[in-house]
C-alpha cells in the first residue's frame, strides 16, 4: 500500500474512532445520571431499615428529561473541553510530546557515539523514504528498546529512541526500529494518534476529577464540613467518579488497543520496504524477546500515549487491552521460518563524551569557528572517537564521508551543516547573487543580523558553493536543515527574515530562490510557530484546472525536454486533454506561488496524482535537472505529502 491510500485508511479509522467515542461518551452520560439518581434516591428516599417506598420505580422517578440533558450537556461540555485542550497542546508539535516524556534533542554536533550512529541511521531512513530528517530525541532514562515518531504532519514530526535502543541494537536492527517509525510518519499514523490520545483523555477526565477528590478529602479531614460529614460526601462523589473513570478508562484502553494493534503490522511491513529487508525489524524483535528490560518505558506520561511506541510499554493481563499485537506474532509476520528462539544479546554500552565546544547556543563565541572553516577548507579533522566494530556500524567520521561522495558535496560542507550555525551559512550561500554589488549588499545584510562570525563564514563557503552548481543546491540544502532546528524560536525569526531579505536584495524572485525558500520554510516553521494545515476543499481536479494549467506551464518551460511534450503528456495524465500551455508572461513565479498554494487544499488522495504526473512528464527525456527536481519537492513541501519516488533520479 502506498501512502496515500493508508491516508484514505487512516481517515476511515479516524471516523471509527469517532463512532465508538461517541458511544463511549454516551454511555459515560447515562452512568453519570445513574450515579446522580442514586445519590437522590438513597438520600431522600431510602430508609436503610425499611427500604423505599416506592421501591425501584422511585429509583426511575429521578430519571427525568430535564436532568438527563443538563446532565449530558455537561458531561459532554466538560468531555469536548478537555479534548479541545489536550489536542491543543499535542498539535503544536512532536518535540512537545518527545520532552513530556522526558526526551532530549540529540544535537547535530553530538559527540556520543550511539547518538552519532543513531542520527546517521534516522539520515540514511529519510532518504529511502524520500523525506526530510526529522529531529530525532533521546530518553535517556530508559533502558529497554523502545522508540516513536510524532507530530502532526511529515513537516513537524520528531523520532524518539530510549537509551537502550541506540545502545543494545547493532546497526541493522536500529535501521529496521527507525523504518518502522518512518513508516508510521508516511502512513498517516501521527495524526491519527494525536486525535486518539486526545480523545481518550477526554473519556478519562471524570475518573482524574474523581482522583482529584479523593485526594483532597484525605487531605482535609478538619474543619466545618468534617463535623458535618460534609468530608464523607466528598468522599463518596470522588469515589464514584473515579468509578466512573476507570471504566471510561476499561472503553478508552479497549478503543486504543483495536486501533492500534493493525498499525503496527502494517508500519513493520513498512521497515522491511524502507530498509530493503526483513533481518533489520525481525532481529531487533528478536534480540527485545531475549533483552530482560524489553521495551517497558517508565515515564511518567508513557501509559498515555502507549499506542505511539514501537513496541508494549507495560503488562497487560488481557491481550485485548495490549495496544501492539503479541511479540511472537509480530516476527512469524516477518520471518515464517523463525525458531521460536530470542536474541540472547550481552548489554553493550557506548563511551558518553563530552560535546563539542560551541554546541549550546548559535551565534556565540564563533570567531573561532569561521577561522576553523578558513583553515579546513578541504582538509579532514582528526578523529578521537572510539572505533566501533562492524555490527554496531563504522565510526561517524567515515559515515560523513560516504555521505560526502554520494552527495557529491565536499566534506568540509557535510560537516559544517550539522552545525547551526554553519548550515545558516551554507542557507544564505544557496542565496548569493553573482553580481559583486548587490552581492556585497547581501553580506551587509548578513553582517547586520548581528550573528557574531556568521558574515564572515558565508563569505568564506560561498565561492565553494557556487562552484557546486545548481545540481548540488537541493541536497545541500536538505542536508542542512536538521541542524537549523537546533535555532531558538528568537533565533529562526532573525534567520528566517535575513533570508528574505536575501532574496529581495535584487528586487525580483528567481524561481530557484522560491522553490527553496519554500522548502525551507516548510519544515522549519511547525519547530518554531503554529502553522495552519491545508484544508482539503477540492475534492476533483477540474476544480483547481487553472493552478494545473500554470504549474505545468512552468515545469515544462523549466525542464530539459521538448516544452510541448512535457505539457501534453502531464495534462493528459491528468484527465486535461484540450489544455493549453499558458503564455510565458502570464506564467510569473508569483503566479506559480499562488498556484501551489491552492493546490494545496486538493483532497489527499488527488495530490499523488499531481507529482505523479509532473515527475512522469520531466522525466520523459530520461533525466531530471535541478529546476525540475526543486519545483517537485518544493511542491510535495507545500503540499504536506511524500516527494515522489524517483525524483533522486541524477541529472
Amino acid at each position: 500500500m502506498d501512502f496515500f491510500e493508508q491516508q484514505d485508511v487512516a481517515r476511515r479509522n479516524s471516523r471509527v474512532l469517532v463512532l465508538l467515542f461517541l458511544a463511549a461518551v454516551c454511555l459515560l452520560i447515562l452512568l453519570t445520571n445513574a450515579l446522580v439518581a442514586a445519590f437522590l434516591f438513597f438520600g431522600q428516599d431510602y430508609n436503610i431499615y425499611s427500604g423505599s417506598r416506592e421501591g425501584f420505580g422511585g429509583f426511575l422517578s429521578y430519571f427525568t428529561w430535564a436532568r438527563f440533558g443538563s446532565i449530558g450537556l455537561a458531561v459532554t461540555a466538560t468531555v469536548a473541553l478537555v479534548v479541545f485542550v489536550k489536542w491543543i497542546q499535542l498539535s503544536t508539535g512532536g518535540k512537545v510530546v518527545a520532552e513530556s516524556m522526558g526526551g532530549t534533542r540529540i544535537l547535530p554536533q553530538t559527540r556520543d557515539t550511539a547518538e552519532r550512529r543513531c542520527l546517521n541511521v534516522v539520515e540514511e531512513m529519510a532518504l529511502a523514504a524520500n523525506m526530510p530528517v526529522p529531529p530525532v530525541y533521546v530518553m535517556n532514562e530508559e533502558r529497554g528498546i523502545n522508540a516513536f515518531a510524532a507530530g502532526i504532519t511529515p513537516a513537524d514530526a520528531v523520532v524518539a529512541v530510549t537509551r537502550g535502543t541506540i545502545e543494545q541494537l547493532k546497526r541493522h536492527e536500529l535501521q529496521g526500529v527507525i523504518a518502522h517509525e518512518f513508516s508510521h510518519i508516511l502512513n498517516g499514523d501521527m495524526r491519527l494518534n494525536i486525535r486518539l490520545a486526545a480523545m481518550l483523555k477526554g473519556i478519562t477526565f471524570i475518573g482524574d476529577v474523581g482522583h482529584i477528590l479523593l485526594r483532597s478529602s484525605n487531605r482535609t479531614r478538619t474543619g466545618a464540613s468534617a463535623r458535618k460529614g460534609g468530608e464523607g460526601s466528598l468522599s463518596l462523589l470522588g469515589l464514584a467518579l473515579w468509578i466512573l473513570g476507570w471504566l471510561g478508562g476499561l472503553a478508552a484502553g479497549f478503543i486504543k488497543a483495536a486501533i492500534s494493534r493493525q498499525k503496527e503490522f502494517l508500519a513493520d511491513a513498512g521497515a522491511v520496504q524502507y530498509t530493503r529487508s526483513a533481518d533489520g525489524i525481525g532481529d531487533a524483535l528478536k534480540v527485545i524477546g531475549g533483552y530482560i528490560p524489553g521495551t517497558l518505558v517508565h515515564a511518567a506520561r508513557a501509559a498515555e500515549m502507549s499506542h505511539i511506541f514501537f513496541g508494549q510499554i507495560e503488562h497487560h493481563l488481557w491481550q485485548v487491552f495490549a495496544t501492539h499485537p503479541p511479540l511472537q506474532d509480530r516476527i512469524r509476520r516477518i520471518d515464517k521460518d523463525w525458531d521460536g528462539h530470542y536474541i540472547d544479546r550481552k548489554p553493550r554500552q557506548y563511551a558518553q563524551q563530552p560535546r563539542s565546544p560551541g554546541s549550546g547556543e548559535v551565534g556565540v563565541g564563533r570567531a573561532a569557528v569561521v577561522a576553523a572553516a578558513m583553515a579546513s577548507m578541504g582538509a579532514s579533522e582528526p578523529s578521537d572517537q572510539p572505533q566501533v566494530d562492524a555490527d554496531f556500524g563504522p565510526p561517524p567520521e567515515q559515515l560523513e564521508q560516504e555521505t560526502a561522495t554520494r552527495e557529491e558535496i565536499p566534506l568540509v560542507f557535510v560537516r559544517h551543516s550539522h552545525d547551526p550555525l554553519g548550515a545558516q551559512a551554507l542557507v544564505f550561500c544557496l542565496m548569493i547573487n553573482a553580481e559583486e554589488d548587490i552581492r556585497q549588499s547581501q553580506l551587509q545584510l548578513i553582517t547586520e543580523a548581528g550573528v557574531t562570525g556568521l558574515a564572515e563564514l558565508t563569505n568564506t563557503l560561498q565561492p565553494g558553493v557556487h562552484e557546486l552548481g545548481a545540481p548540488r543546491r537541493l541536497p545541500l540544502l536538505e542536508m542542512c536543515l536538521p541542524a537549523l532546528k537546533a535555532m531558538s524560536a528568537k533565533q529562526y525569526r532573525l534567520f528566517k527574515n535575513t533570508l528574505m531579505g536575501l532574496i529581495r536584495a535584487d528586487r525580483r524572485t528567481e524561481l530557484h530562490e522560491w522553490c527553496l525558500f519554500q522548502l525551507t520554510r516548510h519544515y522549519l516553521d511547525p519547530e518554531f510557530v503554529q502553522v495552519r494545515s491545508s484544508r482539503a476543499r477540492h475534492r476533483k481536479l477540474q476544480k483547481v484546472a487553472l493552478p494545473i494549467r500554470v504549474v505545468l506551464s512552468i515545469l515544462a518551460r523549466e525542464g530539459s525536454g521538448d516544452t510541448d511534450t512535457v505539457f501534453r503528456q502531464a495534462a493528459d495524465e491528468l484527465g486535461f486533454p484540450t489544455m493549453q500551455i499558458m503564455p510565458r508572461e502570464q506564467a510569473s513565479v508569483a503566479a506559480f506561488s499562488k498556484a501551489v498554494h491552492e493546490l494545496a487544499d486538493c483532497y489527499p488522495l488527488l495530490k499523488p496524482r499531481l507529482l505523479k504526473a509532473m515527475s512522469m512528464a520531466a522525466a520523459a527525456d530520461g533525466k531530471l535537472n535541478a529546476a525540475e527536481r526543486e519545483i517537485i519537492a518544493s511542491m510535495a513541501a507545500v503540499m504536506d505529502c511524500p516527494v515522489p519516488g524517483d525524483l533522486r533520479v541524477p541529472v
